[in-house]
């Protein structure tokens, strides 16, 4: 049983060490949202609405990798903090641009994955949820059309589940990495 200081140190390795994947996960979220912006727009309007969303989140990235590569890394506070914006950015773009139609709701399972490598699995299950909750709502926010269809209704449901299994999964990986750092920390100290 891993003492009051060791967690302490564990959460903090966590947020080091998860930051570089943090960073890079929304890298490549930024990186295909670029593609589906520019691919599915068809008026200069609806581009500039689109490129302001893409200059917000690249904004954020760019603040945690810059102090990530000055050696100051963000803290707890501030990545959640972070995380949470992405997921209100993905889903005001879902609720702007085509609802359930819009498959931009792909772009929240690299920001929930990547949160639930740094942050232990009571904080996953709720960003999981918050986002899950926001998608649901842009969704209905654009049009309630597709509730009436039972098909549709299941595509939804798919689609939050997978969300649910993405953080999951990273929180599955979240403890086998502790586990790791835990069974080498013991073994070098002749625990």
């Amino acid at each position: 049983m891993p003492r009051p200081g060791d967690l302490a140190r564990e959460a903090a390795e966590d947020v080091f060490f998860g930051q570089v994947v943090m960073i890079w996960a929304r890298w490549a979220m930024i990186a295909a949202a670029a593609v589906v912006f520019l691919w599915n727009t068809g008026d200069v309007g609806s581009l500039t609405g689109r490129v302001l969303l893409l200059a917000g989140l690249m904004a954020v990235n760019f603040f945690l990798h810059g102090r990530y590569l000055v050696e100051r890394p963000a803290n707890r506070g501030l990545i959640l903090v972070a995380s949470v914006a992405d997921v209100a950015l993905i889903a005001a773009a879902v609720a702007l641009w085509g609802g359930f139609e819009s498959q931009l709701f792909v772009l929240l399972y690299p920001v929930v994955f990547a949160f639930a490598l740094v942050f232990p699995p009571r904080f996953t299950a709720a960003l999981t949820a918050v986002a899950a909750a926001l998608y649901v709502g842009a969704v209905a926010a654009f049009d309630l059309g597709w509730a009436a269809d039972v098909q549709l209704v299941k595509v939804l449901l798919v689609r939050l589940l997978t969300l649910g299994a993405v953080g999951g999964l990273g929180t599955y990986y979240w403890r086998i990495q502790r586990d790791r750092r835990r069974a080498a920390l013991s073994a070098a100290l002749g625990r």
